[in-house]
């Protein structure tokens, strides 16, 4: 059953300039095996940007769970182990999430020149 819905869009010239601006931002916000996949991509900041909106729409998902709670960014990552992007959790935000009866993650991502976004759906045993 579904529990929660979460949805973003990001800029993507701004995530880049923003991760030029500050040089540790990116080991800040992606786990290392995020920002490895998204540099041997054609365009990495479209791909960097997409996990970031996978990153905030999880958060939207689960936020009826999570109440007030925070998850740290690089608790949230964005995996290709199937050939499609799968959401993959660290320990504590996984044990939090599945305490509250979720039990899967599903996400979408896209984007186009200047902007990515991602959809994930948060769903129950039930």
């Amino acid at each position: 059953m579904v529990v929660g819905i979460g949805i973003d869009i990001v800029e993507i010239g701004r995530l880049e300039k923003a991760m030029a601006r500050h040089s540790r931002l990116a080991d800040r916000l992606f786990t290392g095996r995020e920002i490895a996949y998204c540099n041997g991509r054609n365009c990495p900041a479209a791909s960097l940007a997409a996990r970031f909106a996978a990153k905030e729409a999880v958060y939207k998902a689960c936020s009826r769970v999570l109440s007030g709670r925070v998850i740290g960014w690089r608790e949230v990552e964005v995996v290709m182990d199937s050939g499609r992007p799968e959401i993959c959790l660290a320990a504590e935000a996984a044990s939090l999430i599945a305490g509250h009866g979720i039990v899967k993650l599903e996400v979408s991502l896209s984007h186009s020149r200047e902007y990515a976004c991602a959809m994930v759906v948060a769903e129950s045993g039930e």
